[in-house]
């Protein structure tokens, strides 16, 4: 009789467990749903962070390329200011010169003839 009473516990016991599995199981389905649970979450977040890993590749790599032009400008500049440094202190070894005197036309003189060309479409339009 004890063994009966014992036998039905333990399968009381397990049919109780198995419908708790089955609950569980149905709330776990749910939970990682891809378009309502969070499991749809984390599948839109991992898409964002491709994206952003992407993104983030192509600015570093523009960066580099960036990077080097301006290297290559400095140096650039670098060498023409040098150039620019030994040609301003070569002008300091020239004797300043008094300014030219202007020339002087007699006013008596006629102008100077100015010569002008006549555009093709003025002659048509007459």
């Amino acid at each position: 009789m004890v063994e009966m009473i014992a036998d039905v516990l333990l399968v009381a016991g397990a049919l109780g467990a198995g419908v708790y599995c089955y609950v569980l199981a149905r709330r776990l389905s749910r939970f990682n749903d891809l378009e309502t649970g969070v499991g749809g979450a984390v599948a839109v977040l991992s898409a964002q962070v491709d994206d952003l890993t992407r993104t983030l590749q192509a600015a570093q790599s523009a960066a580099q390329g960036s990077s080097r032009s301006l290297e290559d400008l400095t140096g650039r500049a670098e060498t023409v200011s040098r150039k620019l440094e030994l040609l301003v202190a070569s002008m300091h070894d020239i004797p300043d010169q008094p300014p030219p005197a202007p020339c002087q036309e007699a006013e008596d003189a006629p102008p100077a003839p100015v010569f002008s060309r006549h555009s093709r479409d003025a002659g048509r339009a007459q």
